[in-house]
């Protein structure tokens, strides 16, 4: 059987991918949504179509019961939790002294803080689980400043914070066999109708200026997830990698 693995905010785009990537039969997964049921319920019907077991689950990671709810239900349906992609995330554009301080915690409250939460309610399942792996999905933001003269500070915090978590935790769980990493995506195409803190137009610029000169996929992303979540990546811990079409050397 697949490893049990838990998604948030897999309704749509880089989560949704990476549920379609790794579902499929045997595929155990638990998918969860801050408030987007319709496209979280139309996708873990596809998944289940396939064979997959899904588990859905809508909560505001903000709130502190929901990171252990999702834990605890993985252990209610499936006995076991062996894998996770925090990809739950809000992308905030402002220029400092626009920022408001509500909205730095805003976001520290659904990526870093939330994160701490679910791997706090998971560390005993993921320290028994075999070949369990933790990814957690960051952003350029939290590497290059000022890209296409669009500052993002508070995601770019968070985002920071949130690496820091992971690469403490890949060196804590070492010895347990788990490995814990960041995929860092680059400017990713939104599904239709998604919400973008980037206008489409700079979104096309910024394509432009990336040097493979196209903007990233959600299934990009996605198939770097599989590759951390399997047996084949064992050696690799504590690492961010970049799936940016190499914006940052723009």
């Amino acid at each position: 059987m697949e490893p049990i693995t838990l998604i948030t905010g897999a309704a749509t785009g880089i989560g949704a991918a990476i549920a379609r990537r790794i579902g499929g039969p045997d595929a155990r997964l638990i998918l969860h949504t801050g408030s987007n049921t319709a496209s979280l319920n139309a996708l873990a019907d596809a998944l289940r179509a396939d064979g997959a077991s899904v588990v859905t689950m809508v909560g505001d990671l903000a709130a502190p019961q929901t990171a252990p709810a999702l834990v605890a239900q993985a252990i209610a349906s499936f006995g076991g939790l062996g894998r996770i992609v925090s990809n739950a995330g809000r992308a905030h554009r402002a220029d400092i002294g626009d920022l408001q301080p509500e909205d730095l915690e805003a976001a520290f409250a659904i990526m870093p803080v939330a994160f701490l939460r679910l791997m706090t309610a998971a560390l005993p399942h993921l320290k028994t689980a075999d070949n369990a792996r933790v990814v957690a999905i960051s952003s350029f933001v939290a590497h290059g400043f000022g890209v296409n003269d669009m500052l993002f500070p508070a995601s770019s915090a968070a985002k920071a914070a949130l690496e820091a978590l992971a690469k403490t935790l890949a060196v804590q769980l070492g010895p347990d066999g788990v490995c814990v990493n960041c995929v860092a995506p680059g400017f990713v195409r939104k599904d239709a109708g998604g919400h973008t803190a980037t206008p489409s137009a700079a979104m096309e610029r910024t394509a432009q200026i990336t040097p493979n000169r196209r903007l990233g996929e959600p299934a990009d992303i996605a198939e770097m997830v599989a590759f951390l979540l399997s047996r084949g990546a064992r050696h690799i811990t504590g690492q961010t990698i970049h799936v940016d079409g190499g914006l940052l050397l723009a």
